[in-house]
C-alpha cells in the first residue's frame, strides 16, 4: 500500500521529529559528559569507544520511536548503514539520520557544531529536516513548500533566512564553508588543498585565484548547511558525505530559498542543475548556496546559477572515497 503525504501529514511529521530530536539530544549531552570525564586512551574504554556507543545508542532509541508510531517507514541510519543494513531507495517514506554529526567536535568538547541530523525522504526526494544542536539548544527544522526556521532556545520559531538576503556580486565576496573530511589521502587531500588555495588566494600571484573573503569549517554538514539557510555562509562545498550527513539539510537550506547542486557534471548537464534528484542526494558531492536577491540584472535564481559556475571553474573535482 503507497502511503501519501500530505502538507498536513508532513506537519505531524514534523512535530514527532522535532520531539525526537530533543529526546535524542538529551542522550547527546549525556555521552559528551561522559567522553570528556573518559579516562586516557590506555584505558579499556577510550573517546573512540565511547563516540561508537552513543552514535549507536542514539540511533537505537531513534529508530525506536520511529517503529513505534511510524512502522512503515523506511529507514536509513549512519550507524545501521556501516554495519551493513544498506537499504534500497524506494518512494516510501524513509527517514534518514545521522545520530551524531560532528563526532570530532563531539569528542573535543567543542559545543557549537555537533547535533542530530534527521531527514525525511518521500518519493526519494528529502521533504523535511530537522537538525538540532543541543550544546547551544538551537533547532533547525523544514518542510517542502513550509518554509525553514531557526528556534533558539525557549524562543519563538524564526523564519530563515534570518535578514533580508545580500546580492553576491562575486565569488570573491563569499564567505565560504569548507572542510577537509575524513578521507587523508593524497588525491583527496592535494586536490582539496589546491582548491582551497585557489579560493583564497591572492589572483596577483596564485594563479586562477579569487581571493574570496574567507573559508570555514564547522566539522558538522548539516550546521554548514543550517548555516547557509541562516544567511550566516554564502556557500557551502563537501565532497564525502553520504545522505545521512546531508538530507534534512537539504531542506532547510532549500526552504529558506537556497539552492543545492551536485557535482561538476550535474551542473553543466542537467536541465534543472538545482533538482535534487536521487542521483544527487546519493552523489557524494554537494553546493550549497544561499538566498540570492532579484536585481535589475538578474533574478535570484540566476545569480545562483553564476555563483555556481564561477565557483567549479575554481575548484577540482575531487573523487570522493
Amino acid at each position: 500500500m503507497t502511503t501519501i503525504l500530505g502538507p498536513s501529514e508532513l506537519r505531524s511529521i514534523l512535530t514527532f521529529t522535532v520531539n525526537l530530536a530533543r529526546m535524542a539530544g538529551t542522550l547527546m549531552l549525556e555521552g559528551s559528559q561522559a567522553i570528556q570525564s573518559a579516562p586516557d586512551v590506555n584505558e579499556k574504554k577510550n573517546s573512540v569507544d565511547l563516540v561508537t556507543e552513543y552514535d549507536i545508542a542514539v540511533e537505537n532509541l531513534v529508530k525506536s520511536e520511529i517503529e513505534k508510531v511510524y512502522p512503515n517507514f523506511g529507514f536509513i541510519g549512519e550507524e545501521s548503514y556501516s554495519s551493513g543494513i544498506q537499504p534500497e531507495l524506494t518512494d516510501e517514506p524513509t527517514f534518514c539520520v545521522d545520530p551524531i554529526d560532528g563526532t570530532t567536535n563531539f569528542v573535543h568538547g567543542f559545543p557549537y557544531a555537533s547535533c542530530i541530523s534527521l531527514g525525511l525522504i518521500y518519493r526519494k526526494r528529502p521533504v523535511l529536516g530537522v537538525i538540532y544542536n543541543p550544546f547551544i539548544d538551537h533547532l533547525y527544522t523544514g518542510v517542502e513548500g513550509q518554509g525553514s526556521y531557526l528556534t533558539r532556545g525557549t524562543g519563538p520559531p524564526m523564519k530563515l533566512p534570518l535578514a533580508s538576503p545580500k546580492p553576491l556580486p562575486s565569488l570573491s565576496t563569499a564567505l565560504i564553508a569548507v572542510e577537509w573530511g575524513s578521507d587523508r589521502g593524497v588525491p583527496t587531500i592535494t586536490g582539496k588543498a589546491n582548491s582551497f588555495l585557489r579560493l583564497v588566494g591572492d589572483p596577483a600571484t596564485v594563479p586562477g585565484g579569487r581571493m574570496v573573503h574567507s573559508l570555514r569549517s564547522l566539522g558538522s554538514a548539516a550546521m554548514n548547511f543550517s548555516m547557509v539557510a541562516q544567511g550566516g555562509f554564502d556557500m557551502y562545498w563537501e565532497v564525502g558525505c553520504w545522505p545521512w550527513d546531508v538530507c534534512a539539510g537539504i531542506v532547510i537550506a532549500q526552504e529558506a530559498g537556497g539552492v543545492v547542486t551536485g557535482s561538476h557534471t550535474v551542473l553543466a548537464t542537467s536541465v534543472d542543475p538545482f533538482e535534487v534528484t536521487p542521483e544527487v542526494l546519493t552523489g557524494r558531492k554537494y553546493l550549497v548556496i544561499r538566498k540570492l536577491p532579484d536585481t535589475p540584472q538578474e533574478t535570484g535564481r540566476e545569480a545562483q546559477l553564476r555563483i555556481a559556475r564561477a565557483f567549479y571553474e575554481t575548484v577540482e573535482d575531487v573523487q570522493p572515497k
